[in-house]
């Protein structure tokens, strides 16, 4: 019984039903002011002094070595944001929003983490405590628990596993269309039959047709593109799963949070500058965020969107021409929603004697400060939810204010 219950909390994203447009509208809760919230999470450690390199700090050149950018006036350079920052030419399809003020940029951000391991610093991230697997469940998952009042989830995890930053007691549904066959509505009323009598698997399987039926309906098509970029793997696939995202939160009944992750992000060797391995993962990224807003149509102006890394990486280029394990990061915030336009940090500066550890940016905010200020202005949660719940035990990242438009 409890395998069939298990196989079933999946259903929702293997099989192609159809329902009617009152269950449709049931598939999902809603949220207060009917606000958009995704989590991109990039695993691996993205490079945050090259996604949004500090061209203008006198250090910027020396540290980086051949992994310098070329700058704001230079072929195929930076493009600039506000004399100091600059962003990845690949990332050249965001700069409308930074312009529009829908884009903002936390730079020199970070957990409490301050060691270099993948496996803890992710699960750090997505604990939302100061210390590796220390919690079972996800920062998300709890802010999720604070809007949660309907019978169904307002959560949405895209891809092939489910993160740990949405794992946990609250509801939530999952999307990551299969390259299967369609099951036959002989093989789907001989399933209803079978369950009718178990109340548990019966509203089970109920919620997984009202859910896939409203993701059929708005995917179509796509769907099945998303499914055939998965079997290649790679950054391909997210950016299907980024255009999926928008178009099932831009719709009137369906979720309202979402989480993706991306890998790929680890560049010990032969990082490049303008080309190479980053810069394609970079060009996949902002392709992805651009096919999401277009997905949310309408939607995108209450919508807010975090990019998010484990940590960032060395200030000086390595013996293989790539970077190593850092500290500070950045994140990105885009949406409708973003009070943009700007970069926010404290900068600590490039310069050796600045450094942590004299090798990493070192980090200036706490990134929970950050996710704090977000998820109280854009959802409405209470400080004292995101204090004692969300983010436990975390005084000390007071919330960081004018995130979010007023």
């Amino acid at each position: 019984m409890a395998t069939r219950r298990h196989v079933l909390k999946g259903l929702a994203a293997t099989t192609a039903l159809t329902a009617s447009p009152v269950a449709m509208q049931r598939a999902f809760g809603a949220v207060p002011g009917d606000a958009r919230f995704v989590v991109v999470i990039l695993r691996g450690g993205m490079d945050g002094l090259a996604a949004v390199a500090p061209y203008g700090d006198r250090a910027y050149r020396r540290q980086r070595g051949d992994l310098a950018m070329p700058g704001p006036s230079e072929e195929n350079g930076l493009r600039d944001l506000d004399g100091f920052f600059g962003l990845h030419p690949s990332l050249a399809p965001l700069h409308p929003l930074f312009a529009n003020g829908e884009l903002a940029i936390a730079h020199a951000v970070g957990t409490q983490y301050r060691e270099r391991s993948h496996f803890d610093a992710q699960n750090v991230l997505e604990n939302g405590t100061d210390t590796p697997h220390s919690r079972p469940d996800g920062w998300l998952n709890r802010a999720i628990a604070a809007l949660d009042g309907s019978e169904s989830p307002v959560g949405l995890s895209v891809g092939a596993n489910v993160p740990l930053i949405i794992r946990g007691p609250a509801r939530y549904s999952t999307y990551a269309p299969q390259a299967l066959p369609a099951l036959t509505t002989d093989f789907v009323t001989r399933l209803e039959a079978m369950y009718r009598q178990d109340p548990v698997l019966a509203t089970t399987l109920d919620k997984a047709m009202r859910s896939q039926a409203m993701q059929t309906e708005v995917l179509g098509k796509s769907a099945a593109g998303m499914a055939r970029n998965r079997r290649g793997g790679g950054a391909a696939f997210y950016r299907e799963a980024l255009s999926a995202a928008g178009k099932l939160l831009g719709d009137a009944h369906g979720p309202r949070i979402a989480v993706l992750d991306t890998d790929g992000w680890d560049t010990h060797a032969f990082q490049g500058t303008t080309q190479g391995a980053l810069a394609t993962q970079l060009g996949y990224l902002s392709e992805g965020l651009t096919r999401l807003q277009d997905g949310l149509g309408a939607a995108w102006r209450r919508t807010a969107v975090i990019v998010i890394t484990e940590f960032g990486r060395t200030a000086a280029i390595n013996g293989t021409k790539g970077t190593d394990h850092g500290t500070g990061g950045v994140a990105l915030l885009l949406g409708g929603a973003v009070a943009g336009g700007r970069v926010v940090t404290p900068w600590p500066g490039l310069d050796t004697r600045h450094l942590y550890d004299g090798r990493d940016l070192a980090p200036a905010t706490d990134l929970r400060s950050v996710l704090k200020g977000m998820l109280r202005d854009h959802l409405g949660i209470a400080d004292a939810h995101l204090e004692e719940r969300v983010f436990p035990d975390s005084r000390s990242a007071q919330p960081l204010s004018g995130l979010i438009r007023t």
